[in-house]
């Protein structure tokens, strides 16, 4: 029997339910999801396997107008997206405009690769718009199969799917078969930390964090981590700690059971929080946390 293999990335503007759909995909929570934008700072693989196929997803980062060197670390995650793909779904959504972020736009409609629009979050609109977005998508993008969709109703997911399959080329695995990711668990506690980061702080805050494990002692029974919260100012070194720790404690209980479900065994978590001095424009400090690689 043939065997189709081959890596599918997924593309978009922020907030346009990227990480849902990729969650959707694999089967499994890979990539966080928030309300917040730029939730995504990394390109995630999510590995799906069957006898005859082995399909590569990719999250990225949304599209976003650098301000600082970890913004332009993240484009570079999304730009790279376009050029190793066998499939690409482009995700937008029916809130946003489409002449949003055009240049990256431009690069979309002069890839040669295979582009499969996907028009998300159909259920917070009607037919009539809906007609009229998919009209006007298909002069933006004419070489597009078009998807309108619900990520999270899972709408349509299943027929995406399909196509999908149908358009990779045939090879042999990329991956071991057992595999669901590319990322090691400790990118993946990062990730959980900093998901209740997001959820549980306004404004700035959020934005200016970057976790890193010290250790990660995985035994039989438990799995033991130590992990750094660190910020970029000392004021925001208080914030995240809180009055009498309440707002860490809160952080590292819930990242706790999290982590409990994602490894399948009891966690013992403890939390620092640092001061790393404008970390996000440093070259140093983003190839420390894996940017810029």
């Amino acid at each position: 029997m043939p065997h189709k293999s081959g890596f599918v990335n997924i593309i978009g503007n922020p907030n346009v339910g990227k990480s849902t759909l990729m969650n959707n995909l694999v089967g499994e929570r890979i990539s966080i999801i928030t309300s917040k934008s730029q939730t995504t700072r990394h390109r995630i693989k999510g590995i799906v396997n069957g006898d005859d196929f082995q399909i590569v997803y990719s999250d990225t980062p949304g599209v976003l107008q650098p301000n600082y060197k970890l913004q332009e670390s993240m484009m570079k995650f999304s730009t790279s997206a376009l050029v190793d793909a066998d499939v690409i779904l482009y995700v937008t959504d029916v809130i946003e405009t489409i002449d949003k972020n055009e240049e990256f736009l431009k690069k979309v409609q002069n890839s040669d690769t295979p582009v499969l629009l996907l028009i998300n979050k159909i259920d917070l609109s009607d037919q009539e718009k809906l007609n009229k977005l998919v009209d006007r998508w298909k002069v933006t993008l004419p070489k597009a199969e078009i998807f309108p969709m619900s990520a999270t109703e899972n709408f349509n997911v299943p027929n995406l799917f399909n196509r999908i399959l149908e358009l990779l080329p045939e090879g042999p695995p990329f991956f071991a078969k057992d595999e669901l990711t590319d990322k090691p668990s400790r990118f993946f506690v990062n990730e959980i930390i900093r998901e209740k980061i997001l959820t549980n702080y306004d404004k700035e805050i959020p934005y200016s964090v970057e976790v890193a494990v010290e250790e990660f002692k995985d035994e039989p029974k438990m799995i033991s981590i130590m992990a750094v919260i660190n910020v970029e100012r000392t004021s925001q070194k208080g914030i995240i700690i809180g009055h009498q720790g309440k707002a860490l404690k809160k952080v590292g209980t819930e990242a706790r059971l999290d982590m409990e479900k994602f490894f399948g065994k009891k966690v013992f978590l403890k939390l620092y929080v640092k001061v790393a001095k404008d970390w996000r424009s440093k070259d140093s400090q983003l190839k420390n946390f894996g940017y810029n690689q």
